[in-house]
């Protein structure tokens, strides 16, 4: 499997040289700055592939050409918006980055309560704490009929909570759930998160999904034409959060995605970090099971609570089997080289890692720290050394 590192641009606290001293050879990136659903111009996707490969990696996958709320609700210039991702898709792909990662969930992007969690051994890690987030939900936001969302003993420990919680504290929850995101350009008040749940409360979950398939109608042709690789990222958390419709967060989902637009362009970034935040979800199946369409890989790993809450636990810790995951992945790549397939190498990334060690006390996006990245990519590394020794028969 291709070993890449997501990289947030020029202003990332962890620099290109760093990703390559980490033991990645293609970088995970994005036009972060051009984010609001305009056109990714020849020129500027040039520029920072000329960057990447400056610093001697390559360009390998797109994270991601946003998807903005227009083309979810189908509102607004969304036809417009329709038009400049399928140019945008044209830029990367005759640029030669024939990966491109997206995502379908609403309002939010990925949602945790806690950005520094701390664990036994003093490192940091990203939490979701179910009664934080309905405390937020219920009491704080006040999102309309959000007590009838949670169950009773729930609802009781997030009454308690409150109580417990000094306002820089319910300050500190609100920044972290609604007006923080890595790369993102704005940031949400409680009034204008309101508005747009008020934009949603009229879309469910079918409405939602037929906007998805007519999206991928849309450009899973493009794609098939420059010969790119659509692959849609897991909702994270893989549950409804502030009663938001989901459509991908269950491989249900993803068969029914998959039977809507059988293209082979049109395929999934296996998330195990947000599919496993599910426990219902069994990852080493759905890789088995999703394998000729997985385009993309990240690799993290979470450890759930009796409650709902989770942490993202070491890579090779918590509750999902990575090295069955990059098992059934290792295998895929034979097959794909058994039939001719010109993309036999699938690229992961270590998502998220600790905050540990040197990195603790600098400014770093949460999630994206150096040391920890570079301690799961070594993991997983090893693991795929490993299985690869077991196969040749190197090892007995």
């Amino acid at each position: 499997m291709e070993q890449t590192w997501r990289w947030f641009g020029p202003d990332d606290p962890v620099t290109l040289t760093q990703a390559r001293q980490a033991g990645a050879t293609g970088i995970v990136t994005a036009l972060h700055h051009m984010n609001q659903g305009q056109v990714w111009t020849s020129d500027e996707v040039l520029k920072r592939k000329a960057e990447v490969e400056a610093a001697g990696l390559v360009w390998s996958v797109v994270e991601s050409i946003g998807v903005g709320e227009e083309i979810k609700t189908r509102t607004g210039n969304y036809r417009e918006k329709i038009d400049n991702y399928k140019q945008s898709i044209r830029n990367v792909a005759r640029a030669g980055v024939k990966t491109i990662c997206y995502n379908f969930m609403v309002i939010t992007d990925w949602s945790r309560t806690n950005l520094m969690y701390k664990l036994p051994n003093g490192a940091y890690a990203l939490r979701f704490d179910s009664v934080d987030f309905a405390t937020y939900d219920i009491f704080v936001l006040k999102r309309k009929g959000a007590e009838a969302s949670y169950a009773p003993e729930l609802v009781e420990a997030a009454a308690a909570r409150i109580a417990a919680k000094s306002e820089a504290e319910i300050a500190e929850l609100e920044r972290v759930l609604i007006d923080w995101l890595p790369a993102r350009d704005f940031a949400y008040t409680r009034e204008t998160f309101r508005d747009m749940l008020e934009v949603y409360a009229k879309i469910g979950v079918e409405d939602l999904r037929a906007n998805l398939v007519d999206f991928l109608k849309e450009i899973t042709p493009v794609a098939e034409e420059e010969g790119a690789r659509l692959c849609i990222h897991a909702d994270d958390p893989s549950f409804p959060i502030f009663g938001l419709p989901r459509v991908m967060s269950t491989a249900d989902d993803v068969r029914t995605m998959f039977e809507a637009v059988p293209e082979e362009a049109c395929g999934l970034t296996l998330c195990t970090g947000s599919f496993g935040s599910n426990p219902k979800n069994d990852l080493v199946a759905m890789a088995r099971e999703f394998a000729p369409r997985i385009h993309f890989v990240h690799l993290r790993n979470t450890t759930h609570e009796a409650d709902g809450s989770f942490y993202e636990a070491d890579h090779l810790g918590g509750d999902t089997d990575l090295i069955g995951v990059a098992a059934a992945m290792m295998a895929e790549e034979d097959r794909r080289r058994s039939v001719g397939r010109a993309d036999a190498e699938i690229p992961f990334r270590p998502d998220h890692g600790h905050l540990m060690g040197d990195d603790i006390g600098k400014t770093m996006n949460p999630g994206y720290s150096f040391v920890g990245r570079l301690k799961g990519l070594a993991e997983l590394r090893g693991v795929m050394q490993t299985i690869e020794a077991f196969r040749s028969g190197r090892v007995a």
